[in-house]
């Protein structure tokens, strides 16, 4: 299950329920995805497809 946190635009926040203990939030686009790590400080982790604009 991958609840919907959030939806700016045509971006998608959200994360799954059982996933890593670590907090992170994927977020989803029609050009691609990034998956960030909140704590202890915002990092992104992976993405495919989005631009820097879009990052």
């Amino acid at each position: 299950m991958a609840p919907t946190i959030v939806r700016d635009g045509q971006f998608r926040l959200f994360f799954f329920s059982r996933e890593e203990t670590r907090i992170h939030v994927h977020v989803a686009h029609t050009d691609g995805e990034a998956k960030f790590w909140l704590t202890p400080q915002v990092v992104l982790a992976n993405h495919t497809g989005l631009s820097v604009t879009q990052l």
